[in-house]
């Protein structure tokens, strides 16, 4: 929340809807021309691709170090 003269001011953040992501687009194309946007986007590709088998490895890595800890101590409920 922000603070502006006595008053709150909340500021929703949502996606972009149809229009937005076409201006996106377009702005995009104007940026990079058309030549360039095939290899911007194989790049695009290749950097998610390397971002999901890194966040996979790290689960994997998570999950054994999960198993390799010994399980804590079973308590008996006293009564």
């Amino acid at each position: 929340m922000a603070h502006l003269g006595g008053a709150d001011l909340i500021v929703a953040v949502t996606p972009p809807g149809g229009w937005e992501l076409i201006v996106i687009l377009f702005i995009i194309l104007l940026l990079f021309g058309a030549k360039k946007l095939p290899d911007l986007a194989g790049s695009v590709g290749k950097s998610i691709k390397e971002f999901r088998k890194a966040s996979d490895e790290a689960d994997e890595e998570s999950r054994a170090r999960e198993g390799e800890q010994p399980p804590a101590p079973h308590r008996d409920a006293e009564s």
